[in-house]
C-alpha cells in the first residue's frame, strides 16, 4: 500500500518494491512519526486548515495507534507498507475514516521524515548519554576503590609511577568529553525544525511553523526549505561522536586486554565477561573487551558510509538519503551495546595491586625523580639526565633498583647526592610531591 500512484499505469517491479522499502529499519521511528503527526494535526486544526473536529479525530486515532503499538496489540509488519509513514497514515484512515486522509495536508514525506529523523536522533543521543553516565560511574567507583601505585607507560614501556585510580580517571575524562560532544550535537540539531518545509519549497497553506517547532522541542522553524529537507548533518555528527566513543572504548579495551595477560596480571575479568578455549582448558580470554575493540571498526565504517552517501547529492531530497538508517541504526546499536558491556567489565573486574607494585619496582620508574632531585641541588637538567642514565646502567650491572643503590655508589655519580635522596626515590613519596598529588 503506497501513498502515491495516481500518475502510474504499470505495477512496480516486486524486486524494486523490496529494494525501495524502508519499513524494516524505519519502523523503529514509529513513536517519532506519531509525535510529529500529532503536532502537525494540532497545527492544522488551530490554523483552520482542517476542521477542529477532524483534528481531534486524528489526535484520538494517533493516540490509539500509539497505545496499541506499545501494548503489542498492533504489530508493525514488514509486509504491505513501503515505510513507517504509510503504515501510520493508512492505519489511521482505517480507524477514523476520511479524516485520516487529511493528516498529510501541507506536508510532504520529505519534511516528515526529516523531523522524524531528528526526533529519533535526539532520543538516540539520550540513550547513549545514559550509557556514558553509567560507564563513567563504574570507572569512578572502581578508581576510588583502587588507589594503588602502578607503572605509567609511554611507548608501552614503563615510564613513571602513577596510580590505578589516576589511570581509570583518564578514561573517565575521555567519556566526559564524549558526553559534551553528544550534547553539543543535539543542541545544533534541535535549532531548526524541518516540518513545514514541504517537499522543498514550503506550502501555500497558511501553516504556523512556529507552533509545530515549539511543540516538538525545536528552537525555531528552518530558515531555508531546501536545507531543511536535505540536511542530514546531524546523523554525520552523531556518527562522528559514536566513532570517538568507540575509539575511547577501544583504547580502554586494549589496556584491559594487556592488564589481563599473564605478563601484566594487573586485573582479572569476571567470568561473566570472559570466555574459554575449545582446546586449551586453562584459557580465560577477555573476549568482551576484544569484541568492543573490534566494534570500533564497524562504527567507523558507518560514519564513512554516511559521509560518502551525502557527499555528492544535489539539492534537495534524494532517495539516497533513505539509506541513512542503514548507517546510523547499526552504529547506534553497537555503541549502546559496547558501552553497556564495558560498564559491566569495569564494575566486576578484580584488581591485583601486588602485581602492579612488582612491575613498578622492576622498571626504574623513579629515574625522572632522581633527575629532579639533582636539578633541585643545582645540577643542569641535561647533566642530571646523563647522571641518571649512568645510574640505570649501574643498576642493570648490579641487578638492583635505583633506590637499592648504596649512597656511596650514588655519590660516585654526583657529589650533590645526600642521604635525603632516598625519600625522593620512594614511590609513595613521589606521588605525594607537588602537582603529582592529583593522582591520589
Amino acid at each position: 500500500m503506497n501513498l502515491w500512484g495516481g500518475r502510474f499505469q504499470g505495477a512496480e517491479d516486486e524486486l524494486m518494491k523490496a529494494f525501495d522499502n524502508s519499513l524494516p529499519l524505519g519502523k523503529r521511528y514509529w513513536k517519532e512519526d506519531i509525535e510529529g503527526s500529532l503536532a502537525h494535526a494540532a497545527m492544522l486544526g488551530a490554523c483552520g486548515i482542517i476542521t477542529k473536529e477532524d483534528a481531534e479525530a486524528i489526535r484520538k486515532g494517533l493516540k490509539e495507534i500509539l497505545r496499541d503499538i506499545e501494548s503489542g496489540a498492533l504489530a508493525i509488519g514488514d509486509e504491505g507498507y513501503e515505510d513507517i509513514h504509510s503504515f501510520v497514515e493508512l492505519n489511521l484512515t482505517k480507524r477514523i475514516g476520511e479524516a485520516g486522509k487529511k493528516l498529510h495536508t501541507a506536508r510532504s514525506r520529505n519534511d516528515q521524515v526529516a523531523v522524524d529523523s531528528k526526533l529519533f536522533a535526539k532520543n538516540a543521543a539520550a540513550q547513549v548519554e545514559e550509557k556514558l553516565d553509567k560507564l563513567c560511574g563504574a570507572l569512578k567507583a572502581k578508581a576510588a576503590a583502587n588507589p594503588w601505585l602502578m607503572p605509567g607507560y609511554t611507548h608501552l614501556q614503563r615510564a613513571q609511577a602513577v596510580t590505578f585510580k589516576h589511570t581509570l580517571t583518564a578514561f573517565e575524562r575521555m567519556f566526559q568529553r564524549d558526553r559534551k560532544r553528544l550534547r553539543n550535537a543535539v543542541e545544533i540539531m534541535m535549532e531548526d525544525c524541518p516540518l513545514g518545509c514541504g517537499a522543498l519549497a514550503g506550502t501555500t497553506h497558511p501553516i504556523d511553523r512556529g507552533m509545530t517547532a515549539a511543540a516538538l522541542g525545536f528552537q525555531k522553524p528552518c530558515d531555508n526549505f531546501l536545507d531543511g529537507v536535505s540536511d542530514r548533518d546531524y546523523f554525520c555528527e552523531l556518527l562522528g561522536v559514536f566513532a570517538i566513543v568507540l575509539m575511547h572504548l577501544s583504547r580502554l579495551s586494549e589496556s584491559i586486554i594487556l592488564w589481563c595477560s599473564q605478563e601484566f596480571h594487573f586485573v582479572t575479568l569476571s567470568d561473566a565477561y570472559s570466555t574459554g578455549s575449545s582446546i586449551m582448558p586453562q584459557k580465560k580470554n577477555p573476549d568482551s573487551a576484544e569484541l568492543i575493540r573490534g566494534s570500533a571498526g564497524l562504527v567507523y565504517g558507518s560514519l564513512m558510509a554516511m559521509l560518502t552517501e551525502m557527499k555528492g547529492l544535489p539539492l534537495a531530497y534524494n532517495k539516497d538519503m533513505q539509506l541513512d538508517k542503514r548507517a546510523f541504526l547499526p552504529a547506534l546499536d553497537d555503541t549502546l551495546m559496547c558501552l553497556e558491556i564495558m560498564s559491566g567489565i569495569v564494575a566486576t573486574m578484580t584488581v591485583h595491586p601486588e602485581a602492579m607494585k612488582k612491575a613498578l619496582h622492576d622498571g626504574f620508574l623513579n629515574a625522572t625523580e632522581l633527575a629532579d632531585y639533582l636539578v633541585k641541588h643545582g645540577v643542569p637538567f641535561r647533566d642530571a639526565h646523563a647522571v641518571v642514565g649512568a645510574a640505570v646502567l649501574l643498576c642493570e650491572k648490579m641487578g638492583c633498583a635505583i633506590e637499592d643503590l648504596p649512597l656511596e655508589e650514588l655519590q660516585k655519580l654526583s657529589l650533590v647526592i645526600g642521604a635525603d635522596v632516598y625519600g625522593q626515590l620512594d614511590y609513595e613519596n613521589t606521588i605525594k610531591l607537588g602537582v603529582k598529588s592529583q593522582m591520589l
